[in-house]
């Protein structure tokens, strides 16, 4: 696919975990981006501690930090996104809602919020239920500010699966084909959807 991706290599940025470094959700969505690395493009995260310097989103104070430029700005210079989030009480965490809050931002732009690219979507939580019920409300998130979900979503159940050995790599084979497959459906959309008409 790298063969394919025009002027410059496509930009995928990732956005997610907890307060703790190096967390479950955090680790998938930087296994996605190594993939998308993989077929040719630049990657940048925004983990969890770097999400939690960021000041409660407040539309009424149009000052930014640095912090809040960068994450802006790499956003609205994307050609996908991937977003990672554990599941609490069955939803995504308000960690990772005022990094999404904070992307209102974005909606003056010629291409507003998330609008024609592809966004994956990672999820890690206690329980299946809580898997599934997060999952989707990041999609009705994504669908809001015009993105497009990935068909595969990775979701991983941290009570029944341990997705990675003891040196960090993704030892589940079922979660690593879904990151791998996650991967090249951003990349496949970036790619067709930046030679699209507007």
């Amino acid at each position: 696919m790298s063969g394919h991706l025009g002027a410059r290599p496509k930009r995928i940025v990732g956005l997610g975990g907890t307060f703790r470094q190096a967390s479950s959700s955090e680790r998938i969505v930087r296994a996605v981006l190594k993939e998308c690395e993989h077929l040719g493009a630049e990657a940048t995260m925004f983990d969890g501690p770097a999400l939690a310097r960021l000041p409660h989103f407040n539309p009424e104070h149009p000052d930014r930090t640095a912090e809040e430029h960068a994450l802006v700005n790499a956003i609205r210079s994307a050609d996908g996104i991937v977003i990672g989030s554990p599941g609490y009480h069955g939803g995504y965490s308000g960690l990772v809602k005022n990094a999404i809050d904070l992307l209102e931002d974005l909606r003056g732009d010629s291409r507003v919020y998330f609008d024609g690219r592809p966004v994956g979507l990672v999820v890690t939580a206690a329980g299946w239920q809580a898997c599934g019920t997060t999952l989707s409300a990041l999609r009705d998130v994504i669908h809001a500010m015009r993105g497009w979900p990935t068909p595969v979503g990775v979701a991983v159940n941290s009570v029944e699966q341990r997705p990675f050995d003891a040196d960090g790599a993704l030892s589940d084979e079922g979660v690593a084909n879904a990151v791998r497959a996650q991967a090249r459906q951003i990349m496949h959309f970036a790619v067709e959807g930046a030679a699209c008409p507007a």
